[in-house]
């Protein structure tokens, strides 16, 4: 088979376009035919090599955190999923991702994919979607009529961060460029803050119930986000090379968010897809061949939204 790998840690001219041994599956694994992958920050990081001590990888290595594809083969013990079951999961992230035409999953990764959206659409959700999730519920208890920052509102966790937000009954405070400020808007943000000319702490005027910071701003302003929080809050940063503030008089507290493979919560999100209360935004879709592009691009920060990856040859 034909997959994306590098041999060695780099930066984007490490990652080959080659022949793979496709894998076999073991017992309790899932054999996927990849419909597509996505291209997630933290993979460029991964392939730099300083993320060995949190998220350690063998080489050569696969890329590709997102699959969405058609199970090819079960393994021994694997129940619930049968040979052309259309699947969605977020991999293992110290195993071979989906960046080839087949991979290995752990069943208890997997969730049947979306019905009304394109396969290959629903490799955006998994990854970002858990994260928004877990965020907001799992750490930040989010409860209706709560009042909810999402600073960082206009990239991909973003997106799903402030719909999810809204759907649970929340009022929702955003921050976003001027250039992603409609796509926030239509989200379903209820305050939308231009972070290009307004200070989100100056803009906040009633103390929310919970931050989520998805920005990468100065240590000085994520220090400070704790202070827009009322009594017994939460402020929940994905920034983890900087730690969440916390406030121990206010009993606020700091949460520093690793996400997780979630099935269940995956299924939840999946289920929301098809009711029509969740939207899966891809802002591109391009050949896998075109990954080692798209990693030049993230290094110069050029790329906006959730890339997919389309596999083809299968």
């Amino acid at each position: 088979m034909k997959a994306v790998r590098f041999h060695e840690f780099g930066g984007p001219e490490v990652l080959r376009y080659e022949d793979v041994e496709q894998p076999v599956a073991g017992a309790g694994e899932v054999l996927v035919r990849v419909a597509a992958t996505t291209f997630n920050p933290v993979e460029g990081n991964i392939r730099l090599g300083v993320m060995q001590g949190q998220i350690p990888v063998e080489l050569p290595h696969t890329p590709g955190l997102d699959v969405a594809g058609t199970v090819d083969a079960v393994g021994e013990g694997v129940e619930g999923f049968a040979v052309g079951d259309e699947v969605v999961g977020f991999l293992p992230m110290t195993k071979p991702g989906a960046a080839a035409e087949y991979v290995i999953a752990p069943a208890v990764a997997l969730t049947l994919a979306p019905k009304g959206i394109p396969l290959a659409d629903a490799a955006a959700l998994p990854l970002v979607g858990l994260t928004a999730y877990q965020a907001l519920f799992d750490h930040g208890q989010l409860k209706a009529g709560q009042r909810v920052l999402v600073n960082g509102a206009g990239g991909p966790v973003g997106g799903y961060a402030v719909q999810l937000a809204k759907e649970a009954g929340a009022h929702v405070i955003a921050t976003a460029s001027p250039r992603s400020a409609e796509a926030v808007r239509t989200a379903g943000a209820d305050e939308v803050v231009d972070h290009t000319t307004t200070s989100v702490l100056s803009a906040v005027t009633e103390e929310v119930d919970l931050v989520l910071n998805l920005a990468p701003v100065d240590p000085a302003v994520l220090a400070e986000l704790v202070t827009v929080v009322r009594p017994g809050g939460v402020v929940v940063n994905t920034t983890i090379w900087m730690p969440a503030p916390t406030d121990e008089e206010r009993d606020v507290r700091g949460i520093n968010l690793y996400v997780r493979s979630d099935a269940e919560q995956l299924a939840k999100l999946v289920a929301l897809v098809d009711s029509g209360d969740l939207r899966v935004d891809v802002a591109q879709r391009v050949p896998l061949t075109e990954l080692p592009g798209i990693h030049v691009q993230a290094a110069s920060g050029a790329v906006r939204g959730k890339v997919v990856f389309l596999v083809s040859g299968v």
